[in-house]
C-alpha cells in the first residue's frame, strides 16, 4: 500500500490499542496488541508519518534508528549483584536500565503524557549480537529485562532485502507476532504531500512529466544507483536556498542528493531551462495584468513541452499566494481563539477571569508540551508557534492592561488590522487567478493547456483550499466545458465541505 493508507492503518491501530474500557483498562489486552512492521524502500516518509500520526493524535513520540545502538545501549550495561537463593549468597548479573526504555519514561516526564509511539527505524539491519535482543523486544515487549511502558505502541520500521545487504529475515515465530505493513513509493501521493510542504515546484513539474524517476534503485558494476523521496525534498530545500543566495543548482549539485547520474543531468538540464522561461515569459508581469504581444506571439511557435511549462510556471506562483493565503487564514483563526478567551475574562458575566499573559502562558506550556513529546516541531512552529508569537505581540501593546473593554480595544483593532491585511492578501492571489485565466485565454484558449492548468487547480490542496473560500466563476465555467463536466457537482461538493470546516 502507498504511505498516505500505511499511516491510517497505523492511526486505527493506535486508536484500537489505546480504547479504555469505563473501568479505565485497555480493551485490547497488552499481549494482543501486536507491534506494527512498516516494510518499505528506503526514503519513502516512514519516520515522517511517525511525527505527523503523533501530532494529529496528541502523543508522545520517541524514535531510534536501531542501527545506531550496540546491544548494550539496548538492554543496559551489566553489573553484579548479590544475593540470595536458597539461603545461600550468590553473584548474579543484572543490567542498568535500557537507554531506549529510560528514553520512553523521559519522554513522559518532559511532555506529560503517559501514552504514545516507540517507532524503532531499521530493524532488520540490527548486528549479530543484537538481533536475537531485537527478536525479544517484538515477541515480547521488552529489552533486556525491561518492558515497554503500559499505553506505549510499538511501531517498527525495516527494508526489504533487496536495498541493503544487511537485512535479516525474521523467522515465524515473530511473524506471526506481529502486524507487517508493506509500503511502496507512490507518486501521486507523494505530491499530494510534497504540494502540502512547498517541494519547489520545479521538481514538481519535472515529475509530473518523468514519474519514472520518482523512485529508483539500480544495482550495477559501479555500485547502487538510487534517487529516492527524501532526496528530492531535500534537494527542494536546496533550490530554495540557492534561490535566495544567488546560487546556481548544477547537475553536481543535483548528483549529491539524486545519486543517479542519468536522473540528475536530466533534471538539472530542465531546472535550466525552467529559469529559462520564468525569465523569458516574465510570469509575474503576467500575473500582475501586462500581456505582451511578443510573448503570445512566442507561444504561438513554441513545441508544447515549452507550453506546458509555461503554465506550470503560472501555477507555481499562483500557488505560492494560495499558501499564504491559506496559511494567514489559520493564523488568524488561532488568534481569534485566542482574543476570544481574552475578551471573555475581561467580561463581568462570566466566572473565567484569564488575563491574556495567562492564556499566553497556559497555551505555551502546552506548545512546549507538544514539542517535548516529540511531535514534528517544524509542523508545529509554523501555526502554533508563530500564532502564540503574535498573541505576545498584542498583549504586549499598550492599554491591554487596562480592565474591561478599555483593555481590549488595542486588541480589537489590531486584529481587525489583520483581518483587512488577510482580506487584501486574499483579493490580490484572486487577482492574480484572474489575469492568469485572461492569459491562458489569449495564449492558449479552450487547448489542452487549458485543460492542464484546470486539472492542476482541481488537485491542488492550497488551490482547492482557496477556491472553496474565493470561487472564481471562470475555474466552474472551464471546469465543466472543457474537463469535468460530469463530475462538476461531486468536486462543487468537496469544496463546499472544505469551505465548511473552515473556521469563521
Amino acid at each position: 500500500m502507498d504511505i498516505k493508507r500505511a499511516k491510517e492503518e497505523i492511526k486505527h491501530t493506535i486508536s484500537a490499542y489505546l480504547e479504555k474500557d469505563e473501568n479505565g483498562r485497555y480493551r485490547i489486552p497488552e499481549i494482543r496488541q501486536r507491534p506494527v512492521l512498516l516494510m518499505g524502500p528506503p526514503g519513502v516518509g516512514k519516520t515522517q508519518i511517525m511525527q505527523q500520526i503523533a501530532e494529529e493524535m496528541d502523543i508522545a513520540l520517541v524514535a531510534y534508528t536501531i542501527t545506531h545502538h550496540t546491544r548494550q545501549s539496548a538492554i543496559g550495561l551489566p553489573f553484579i549483584r548479590e544475593k540470595e537463593y536458597g539461603g545461600e549468597m550468590h553473584s548474579v548479573t543484572e543490567y542498568t536500565m535500557s537507554e531506549i526504555i529510560a528514553s520512553v519514561y523521559d519522554r513522559m516526564e518532559s511532555s506529560g503524557k503517559r501514552e504514545g509511539i516507540l517507532f524503532i527505524d531499521e530493524i532488520n539491519c540490527v548486528s549479530e549480537t543484537l538481533a536475537p535482543t531485537m527478536l525479544q523486544f517484538l515477541q515480547g515487549k521488552t529489552f533486556g529485562n525491561q518492558k515497554v511502558p503500559s499505553g506505549w505502541i510499538i511501531v517498527a520500521a525495516g527494508n526489504p532485502q533487496e536495498y541493503n545487504r544487511s537485512v535479516r529475515e525474521f523467522d515465524v515465530v515473530t511473524l506471526d507476532r506481529i502486524r507487517m505493513i508493506q509500503v511502496e513509493a507512490d507518486y501521486p501521493v507523494w505530491k499530494e504531500y510534497a504540494s502540502l510542504e512547498g517541494v519547489h515546484d520545479s521538481i514538481l513539474s519535472y515529475l509530473d512529466i518523468r514519474r519514472d524517476h520518482f523512485y529508483r534503485i539500480e544495482t550495477t558494476v559501479d555500485g547502487k544507483l538510487f534517487v529516492t523521496a527524501r532526496g528530492w525534498q531535500d534537494l527542494s530545500e536546496m533550490i530554495y536556498a540557492c534561490e535566495r543566495l544567488g546560487y546556481s543548482v548544477d547537475r553536481e549539485v543535483a548528483g549529491q542528493y539524486l545519486q543517479h547520474p542519468a536522473v540528475a543531468k536530466d533534471f538539472a538540464n530542465y531546472l535550466e531551462l525552467y529559469y529559462k522561461y520564468r525569465k523569458d515569459y516574465q510570469v509575474e508581469e503576467i500575473l500582475s495584468g501586462v500581456i505582451r504581444p511578443g510573448t503570445l506571439n512566442k507561444l504561438k511557435f513554441a513545441p508544447f513541452d515549452e507550453r506546458t511549462k509555461v503554465v506550470s510556471l503560472l501555477l507555481s506562483a499562483l500557488n505560492t499566494g494560495f499558501r499564504e493565503v491559506c496559511r494567514a487564514e489559520d493564523l488568524t483563526a488561532k488568534l481569534h481563539g485566542f482574543l476570544t478567551g481574552i475578551r471573555d475574562g475581561l467580561s463581568p458575566d462570566t466566572s473565567a477571569h484569564e488575563t491574556g499573559k495567562e492564556i499566553l502562558e497556559r497555551e505555551q506550556a502546552a506548545y512546549d508540551s507538544r514539542v517535548a513529546a516529540g511531535q514534528d516541531e517544524r509542523a508545529l512552529a509554523s501555526l502554533d508557534g508563530a500564532a502564540l508569537e503574535e498573541l505576545g505581540r498584542l498583549i504586549a501593546l499598550p492599554g491591554t492592561d487596562l480592565p474591561g473593554d478599555p483593555g481590549f480595544k488595542p486588541l480589537r483593532e489590531a486584529f481587525a488590522s489583520r483581518c483587512g491585511t488577510l482580506e487584501a492578501l486574499s483579493a490580490k492571489a484572486m487577482q492574480k487567478l484572474e489575469f492568469a485565466f485572461d492569459f491562458m485565454e489569449a495564449a492558449f484558449g479552450q487547448s489542452q493547456e487549458m485543460v492542464i492548468f484546470i486539472t492542476e487547480l482541481s488537485v491542488h490542496p492550497f488551490a482547492i483550499r482557496f477556491l472553496a473560500q474565493h470561487p472564481c466563476d471562470r475555474y466552474f465555467m472551464y471546469n465543466k466545458s472543457l474537463l469535468f463536466s460530469d463530475n462538476e457537482a461531486k468536486i462543487r461538493q468537496q469544496l463546499d465541505e472544505i469551505r465548511d470546516l473552515q473556521i469563521t
